[in-house]
């Protein structure tokens, strides 16, 4: 409630200097569909100098002052407020060239993505709603305000936007926009990766993002060409009902939806089965491989796509291991030493969906996957030892003894290796003198 009493602060602040003010967009929208409101915009009819003038003893921000636009900050919460403006042409499919500002706030609102999106609202809850995008949000339909291409031309991102939004809200995209979005889809070359990823990332955790996912699989084709070979690839195999891409969309859909690591980790883990495809004199297809591929080919993607260098890693490092087998205590012992606590639980959680979307026989796994979550975290409360910084004796020791150099990396790594097997207790008298004898040697 801090954010809105902030936002209707900063209203009134325009209003009594005799200005309009409403909140758009977001904020409109989520209220009215009595969601959680993250952000609370404001538009109004003072130019930005004027906004400036207003709010002279706030911290304001020229933000975007050349599209109309200044942050003010209230209580340590930033604000962005817009002139009413009239875009130009776009030039790029990113950002209009020019905006003329205007008196009219229907002028404003025509100009915005989705209908949903165009609806004001006054500082008293009176809604202004020039396109009925409240009938649309009442029917769940995502509509273009205006014509469809001439919106997704303008901004090729808003073809993002509303297969996002039909993840995130379960909304379907109206008819003539759907075909907008299939026949224009190419024009998101236009767009950024890193703008492209923080779309697909919001898609990935919608509640939605199944269904998105399957009908909508060629737009995401146009910035991941990978996952044109899956779609529709059968697997023949005992343990899948369902196709490479739609095992894929169910397991996404499988995963929690804050959990954007394994999110992703889920969409790009079997990316590679194409490419390892066998099949034996049965029929039966197998992938023998396809974890590596796939790993290597989430690098790739990944790192056209702009995402920092630790989601890459931690993503293909669950996609290398998701089909690993653990059949014994030191299995466990040894991937958690390997991945860490986070990336071994959370792995847990890639099989958990990965198997979700199998023949239902496969499920019997999942009561395993718990035993081991189980033993796992009692590993971990009792402090076993699964870092080198947990043996009982360091390099200081070993130098002591008469390592030097690499070696003294290599041989606390050896007995890391050696008390995770059960094959040495960790204790200084044993390590030491395993050490000694290996020196020796």
């Amino acid at each position: 409630m801090i954010k809105k009493e902030n936002a209707v602060k900063l209203m009134k602040e325009l209003i009594s200097n005799g200005y309009e003010a409403y909140m758009v967009g977001g904020c409109v929208r989520d209220t009215l569909m009595n969601r959680a409101v993250n952000d609370y915009d404001i538009t109004t009819n003072a130019s930005p100098e004027e906004i400036m003038k207003v709010f002279e003893d706030y911290h304001v921000i020229p933000t975007g002052v050349k599209h109309g636009t200044v942050t003010v900050v209230s209580q340590g919460i930033a604000f962005e407020i817009t002139t009413y403006r009239v875009d130009g042409d776009y030039s790029d499919s990113r950002r209009p060239d020019s905006v003329r500002y205007t008196c009219e706030l229907t002028e404003d609102l025509a100009r915005r993505d989705f209908t949903m999106n165009a609806i004001a609202m006054d500082i008293n809850g009176r809604i202004i709603d020039p396109f009925n995008g409240k009938n649309d949000i009442e029917n769940r339909i995502i509509r273009c305000v205006g014509e469809p291409c001439k919106r997704f031309t303008e901004d090729a991102l808003r073809i993002m936007r509303g297969v996002r939004f039909a993840s995130q809200l379960g909304f379907e995209l109206e008819e003539n926009t759907k075909k907008a979005v299939k026949e224009l889809k190419n024009r998101l070359d236009f767009v950024s990766a890193e703008r492209i990823h923080t779309e697909l990332d919001k898609l990935l955790c919608g509640k939605h993002c199944t269904d998105v996912l399957l009908e909508y699989s060629g737009v995401l084709a146009v910035f991941i060409p990978e996952t044109e070979f899956c779609v529709g690839f059968d697997q023949h195999s005992p343990y899948h009902k369902y196709t490479v891409w739609e095992h894929i969309a169910r397991a996404v859909g499988a995963v929690q939806e804050d959990d954007i690591t394994v999110k992703r980790a889920m969409l790009f883990h079997d990316i590679g089965k194409p490419l390892c495809y066998t099949q034996d004199e049965t029929g039966r297809g197998h992938f023998k491989g396809h974890a590596d591929v796939g790993a290597e080919l989430a690098v790739k993607i990944m790192k056209r796509l702009k995402y920092d260098n630790k989601s890459v890693s931690d993503t293909s490092t669950l996609i290398r291991h998701h089909s690993v087998k653990l059949k014994s205590d030191i299995q466990v012992k040894k991937l958690l030493s390997q991945l860490g606590d986070k990336l071994f639980f959370r792995l847990l959680d890639v099989k958990r969906a990965d198997n979700s979307a199998k023949q239902e026989f496969v499920l019997a796994e999942l009561e395993g996957f718990d035993k081991i979550e189980s033993y796992a975290k009692t590993l971990l409360d009792q402090g076993a030892c699964l870092k080198i910084s947990q043996l009982a004796i360091d390099g200081n020791r070993l130098v002591s003894i008469g390592y030097s150099g690499r070696a003294v990396g290599e041989m606390l790594c050896e007995l890391l290796e050696l008390v995770i097997e059960e094959k040495l207790e960790n204790t200084a008298e044993t390590l030491a003198d395993y050490a000694v004898r290996r020196l020796s040697e």
